[in-house]
């Protein structure tokens, strides 16, 4: 090295340095990546409407089954959020499946595919099959065919009430078992959800998912307040006040549809938080939702243990 000029003794251990960097900043990333399970393509021969063939672009279920014998017979499919652009797997996915898993309830989280390659009815229609999918195998699966809710965060959320006011009862006449079956979730469970595309939309939803200048019509038929009925399913739904992300006002509209409906529904709204708080855990009073919401399942029978 006494042959070497000091700039270059300099420049070669700044480059030292930076590769370590990176290679700690990658180990670090990986490390916090969710520890999925085995996912489940939707449809195994590739989806309709794929635009490719990468990863993208094949929408996923990844179970988290109860061992037999501990299950209520309970399903949720869970939806992260991401504004329709990304997807939160961890932190609204793989964190929440294993909190459903600890009371007994067989979980899904759901890899839908995403603005701005893929506008709607893309999404709806892989919340729709992931549904069906459930509901098809659910002797395979150890859960009750009448007992599949399904749970969304933020733009996840938006998803999640999309399917719970925009369904079918399958279509009993298709080559796809899959496909005879209904669409309809048993419930819903919306955390600081997007649901309106009017005054209080998320603007960044609302175009990955419709794109730049959407028909005025379909933005009116996917603000979800406008398209709740007496058929729409239970709700449970939490916000904060402050979330200066998804206004609250979202979950409230939502909620009053529900009620003017008659459908049975439970609203929560903190005074303070952020958006996007997943579980809450560090947080005093944001953390106690989950216990809200596990009473709300019981009280409506769904955490009864079942032989399954």
């Amino acid at each position: 090295m006494d042959d070497v000029a000091p700039e270059s003794v300099i420049g070669w251990r700044a480059m030292r340095c930076s590769v370590l960097a990176l290679f700690l900043a990658a180990g670090a990333a990986f490390a916090q990546a969710p520890s999925l399970p085995k996912g489940e393509l939707l449809w195994a021969n590739g989806a309709p409407g794929a635009l490719g063939t990468e990863e993208v672009d094949k929408p996923t279920l990844y179970p988290y089954v109860v061992p037999a014998g501990r299950g209520t017979g309970t399903a949720v499919i869970v939806c992260p959020g991401g504004g329709y652009g990304g997807l939160s797997m961890d932190k609204e996915g793989d964190q929440i499946a294993k909190w459903l898993n600890s009371l007994g309830v067989t979980s899904f989280v759901l890899k839908y595919r995403l603005g701005p390659k893929y506008h709607h009815p893309v999404e709806l229609g892989d919340a729709q099959r992931a549904i069906r999918t459930v509901r098809a195998k659910a002797a395979e699966y150890r859960v009750m065919p009448e007992r599949i809710g399904i749970m969304g965060f933020s733009a996840g959320g938006h998803l999640a009430s999309t399917a719970g006011t925009h369904f079918d009862a399958g279509n009993a006449g298709a080559a796809d078992a899959i496909d005879r079956v209904s669409s309809r979730p048993d419930f819903l469970v919306l955390c600081y959800p997007v649901i309106s595309f009017g005054t209080f939309a998320h603007q960044g939803s609302r175009r990955n998912l419709l794109g730049e200048n959407p028909d005025p019509a379909l933005v009116e038929s996917l603000s979800n307040e406008t398209q709740v009925t007496a058929e729409t399913p239970p709700t449970f739904l939490f916000h904060t006040t402050t979330d200066a992300t998804v206004p609250v006002e979202n979950s409230v509209l939502f909620y009053s549809a529900l009620r003017k409906a008659g459908v049975p529904a439970e609203l929560h709204i903190y005074e303070r938080g952020p958006h996007g708080v997943g579980l809450a855990q560090t947080d005093e009073a944001l953390s106690s939702w989950p216990s809200r919401l596990a009473a709300w399942l019981r009280i409506h029978g769904l955490l009864n243990l079942a032989s399954r």
